[in-house]
């Protein structure tokens, strides 16, 4: 009986720790990403600006497509640094734009290593809407 009661609270204990983890792993979809987006925007997203903001050099020589590739539907390599990046569009790879904080982390990062600041919401709406139309 002793054994068995152990095992129950270790266990509650367990699921309890693990919670707060799985509560924000997949706190949102590519889908309400981009609602978010073009409401902080004020204005529809557009999938052809997405791909031109995509895919433009700027004056760092890079673009997002220099890290995530063109079509970003395969594995790539960061530009700089090696390291291997997962497929970015959402198709291809389904944990992409589920967890709101890391969306935030690394759009803020991108951009600022991209365009030396950082992008606006109409610009990250329209990156969303390009991955977000790529299809297998």
């Amino acid at each position: 009986m002793y054994r068995n009661i152990h095992f129950k609270r270790v266990m509650s204990t367990l699921l309890v720790g693990a919670m707060p983890w799985v509560a924000t792993a997949a706190d949102t979809t590519p889908a309400g990403q981009l609602a978010h987006w073009q409401a902080q925007a004020g204005a529809p997203a557009s999938v052809e600006r997405g791909k031109v903001f995509f895919s433009e050099k700027t004056g760092s020589d890079l673009s997002c497509a220099s890290c995530h590739g063109a079509p970003p539907t395969r594995p790539s390599r960061h530009a700089s640094t090696g390291k291997a990046i997962e497929a970015l569009a959402p198709a291809f790879n389904p944990a992409r734009f589920t967890d709101t904080a890391k969306v935030n982390k690394w759009f803020t990062r991108n951009c600022k290593d991209v365009l030396s600041r950082e992008c606006s919401a109409a610009e990250k709406a329209d990156v969303l809407a390009f991955l977000i139309s790529l299809k297998p």
